[in-house]
Order: C-alpha cells, then structure tokens, then sequence
C-alpha cells in the first residue's frame, strides 16, 4: 500500500525544486507523475516556480472548490507517483481526497508545502495533512543568524508585520516578502521592546 507523504519547511528551503527533482527522476526513469497545484498560488500561473529559477508546467491546476474525483480514472491507468506542490492551500476534503487516492489507488502522494503562515498557524490543508499522512519529513533552511529556521515572517514594505489575511502571495507585484526565520529572531522581530 502506497503512503501520504508531507515534506514541510519555512520559505526557501527548497520545497519546489525537490518537487521538481522528485519529478524528474521518475520521468528519467519514464515514469509518468502528475504534478499538482493550487489555483491559490498565483505566482507563474499553472508553472511551478523555484526560487533557484527551475520551472515546469502543472498538471493539475486545482480550485479550493473543485474535488480530485474527475482525475482517479486516469490516475489509476499509468502513474507511478502525485506531486503537489503549495500544499497547505489544499482544503481538508482534497487532503482526505488524495489519502484515499494512495490507499485504494496504491499510488504514493507526496505534498510539498508549509506547516504555519506568518503568523504561526497551521494552514488548513498543513493541519489535515499533519494528521492523516504516512511520513512527514521537514525540509531545513536556515534564519539569516544561522539558525534553523521555523518561522516564516511577513515583510511589507520592507516592514515586520504580524497582522493581515492569512494567504497574501509574494512576488513582484506586491510589496510582500516572507524569510525563513529561527524562534529566537522571530520573537525579537514580535516583541522589539523586550530583550
């Protein structure tokens, strides 16, 4: 029986480019894999894009109102592996969705995303996840002070910010950045005023 897997890290620890390595590897090995994505992560439209500046094309490109349902015929015909990428947008039921897909189709799911927000809440399709797959693994980035980091903190405008919607999409066209950030320089960027 195929298993649910969760590989989980802050921003910039490579979680995209491991999907896309993963995914080449198996069609290197002419493996067909299905790429998946969330409509939510508007950042390349239906591309993956790593921060290194790899890309590849999604297969899948899913609605938070849409169900994985109309893909298990063609999934269960030739696919050796479910790759999807941003996660943590997916909503419980397209988690429970694709537990089912690795137990019943015996196909292995493997789902990149974050664990919080900036905030430190787990999302959604994280906490699901979190509770209904097989392996988690946590992929390691580093704080700017070295640290590991834990902590995805939210810059706008270059400023700290705690407070907003819990899903705003970085990229160019916003003044929005996340950085990977350890407890320790987190807390100092939360509570500047106490030591």
């Amino acid at each position: 029986m195929s298993k649910l897997y969760f590989r989980y890290g802050t921003m910039n620890c490579g979680k995209s480019s491991s999907l896309m390595q993963v995914a080449h590897n198996y069609n290197e090995n002419g493996k067909r894999v299905v790429v998946i994505k969330s409509s939510i992560d508007t950042k390349a439209d239906d591309q993956l894009e790593s921060r290194i500046g790899l890309k590849r094309k999604v297969d899948v490109l899913i609605g938070q109102d849409k169900s994985f349902e109309p893909y298990y015929e063609d999934w269960n015909q030739d696919v050796a592996c479910i790759l999807v990428d941003e996660a943590q947008f997916l909503t419980k039921q397209q988690v429970e969705e694709l537990w089912m897909v690795s137990k019943m189709y015996d196909i292995p799911v493997i789902c990149y995303g974050l664990r919080t927000d900036f905030q430190g809440n787990l999302f959604e399709g994280s906490k699901r996840l979190l509770e209904l797959c097989d392996e988690i693994e946590e992929l390691v980035t580093i704080c700017q002070c070295g640290k590991r980091a834990k902590f995805n903190g939210r810059f706008v405008n270059g400023k700290f910010a705690l407070e907003g919607e819990s899903i705003l999409i970085d990229g160019s066209k916003r003044n929005v950045e996340y950085k990977p950030m350890c407890g320790k320089c987190y807390m100092k960027m939360k509570y500047p005023n106490k030591n």
